[in-house]
């Protein structure tokens, strides 16, 4: 099995953590570098990663690949309580990924925008919710929604994207898993 994705990505690593203890390479690449990009585009057209190639099967998207290795791994289906948890911790990802995009292409995101402001109350309104779980030990089991909110909360750390203080009950979550099999050598602060 290969895994292309980037030391940086919090969706790469989420399967990276979850195949901590399997059998797979990591193939590190820049998806904004154009050989990087032309070797992605050969196998994947939507250009995102992570993707996972097992013999001659191709798969996009990390909920996807979750669900292609926990057939695989005969790990337990997630819960629909589960999958509502993934779909928060994505909502989060995927609105600060946008937002730091937009940072990064030079826009203020401080701007009264409709798209800034609709991503900022998600996040906001998304990360009470996971605050109220993770004060209920609802991640206490490392299990792929906490393997992902892990990755969520260590890659807003690093990108300093949120001011976590005001969520404890996370920020204790995050610190009793460092040390989780496979979290040192998948850390983005080594890219």
């Amino acid at each position: 099995m290969q895994l292309y994705g980037s030391q940086t990505s919090p969706y790469v690593r989420r399967i990276r953590l979850l195949l901590a203890d399997t059998a797979h390479q990591f193939i590190n690449m820049n998806i904004f570098a154009e050989a990087d990009r032309q070797k992605l585009l050969a196998l994947n057209p939507t250009l995102k990663i992570p993707m996972l190639q097992d013999n001659d099967e191709i798969i996009f998207d990390s909920n996807v690949i979750y669900r292609y290795l926990a057939a695989k791994m005969d790990l337990a289906p997630l819960s629909w309580y589960q999958e509502n948890q993934l779909t928060l911790i994505n909502a989060v990802n995927d609105s600060l990924v946008s937002l730091f995009l937009c940072t990064r292409s030079g826009l203020n995101t401080d701007e009264d925008r409709l798209f800034f402001n609709a991503q900022k109350e998600r996040i906001a309104a998304s990360m009470f919710v996971l605050e109220q779980q993770a004060a209920n030990q609802e991640f206490a089991n490392w299990q792929y929604p906490a393997m992902a909110l892990y990755c969520l909360l260590d890659w807003v750390i690093f990108r300093e994207l949120l001011d976590l203080e005001d969520y404890p009950a996370l920020l204790a979550f995050h610190a009793a898993n460092r040390q989780q099999a496979g979290a040192a050598v998948s850390d983005p602060r080594l890219a």
